[in-house]
């Protein structure tokens, strides 16, 4: 913490006046070209999304920070935090109190192989970027987030606070005021919390899709190859080939299979008209020209199956 000169503490200063300085001070800087973010809190509640409420949460927590906590509830929600701005890993802010101070407030960047293990607990659990900066996923994942070991937040020793008061303490008012802020600011911009402990939220989403993919590869494990065509309608494939299937309706579940096959004159289409609307049935053509030699006609075989079974 900075001192004075003189070692003295400064009088006490109404909050009428400090708001009159903040006026002054923010029309000051203006003029200069500078632009303020200030907090302003609407009503008693400091923040109220999960980000928000899980940051002051976490706070209220540790008994480091309780003695100077309540005075920097006043502060924020007296409009005392007249600017307040997030970079990656660092707190900067203004707070007007007997006099203008400014604050720095630094945050160790988040272990690489916390992270991780983070990661890999919330693996397809958020389904969206959205659902994640809402703060909408199940319970599970709000305990992983918000744990005191492996969560997300920092703890008391992971951050650095410094201010130009004359107070001692590691945290005074004018700090304790700014960490409220920080979470009213998390209301509307969750993913500084993020850049705060230089991590990539979208990992998160990233860890969810690898879930999808894996689904999707399942899936596509479960298409029917050739030689499952063949041992299901009895007949011979070999590449090159074609099948078409035309089907008139959704067909209900079957527990068997009969086919017939009839030989037919060669045609070189066959008309829709010869399926019946009402069949539920499947036609299956399948060319029968043996690959190296001259066949004397071309001929095609009809495979009629009476009901169709449902693959899983």
């Amino acid at each position: 913490m900075g001192y004075r000169d003189n070692f003295r503490w400064a009088k006490y200063v109404p909050v009428a006046e400090r708001k009159q300085k903040t006026a002054q001070h923010i029309k000051s800087s203006t003029k200069k070209g500078e632009k303020l973010q200030p907090i302003a809190i609407e009503g008693r509640l400091i923040a109220k999304t999960f980000w928000g409420k899980a940051w002051c949460e976490n706070l209220e927590s540790y008994s480091d920070f309780e003695n100077r906590l309540p005075r920097g509830r006043t502060y924020v929600r007296n409009g005392s935090v007249i600017d307040l701005q997030i970079t990656k890993g660092k707190i900067v802010a203004q707070v007007m109190g007997s006099s203008l101070y400014r604050i720095a407030i630094e945050i160790k960047p988040m272990m690489e192989a916390k992270w991780k293990t983070l990661v890999k607990a919330c693996a397809g659990k958020i389904d969206s970027l959205i659902e994640l900066l809402q703060g909408k996923f199940s319970k599970a994942v709000m305990e992983v987030i918000t744990q005191k070991e492996g969560g997300l937040f920092p703890k008391p020793q992971e951050i650095t606070m410094n201010c130009s008061c004359p107070d001692y303490a590691g945290m005074c008012k004018h700090v304790a005021a700014v960490m409220y802020g920080v979470g009213a600011r998390l209301d509307s911009k969750p993913e500084w919390l993020f850049a705060l402990r230089h991590v990539d939220h979208v990992d998160l989403i990233a860890s969810a899709g690898a879930g999808s993919a894996l689904m999707q590869q399942q899936a596509s494990d479960n298409v029917l190859q050739d030689n499952e065509l063949s041992a299901l309608f009895g007949i011979e494939m070999d590449a090159g080939k074609t099948v078409a299937a035309t089907t008139a309706k959704p067909l209900p579940k079957a527990k068997k299979v009969k086919a017939k096959v009839v030989e037919t004159t060669p045609a070189k289409t066959i008309s829709r008209k010869a399926i019946s609307p009402k069949s539920e049935s499947i036609v299956v053509i399948v060319d029968d020209k043996t690959a190296g030699k001259k066949p004397k006609a071309k001929s095609k075989k009809k495979v009629v199956l009476k009901k169709l079974v449902r693959i899983r």
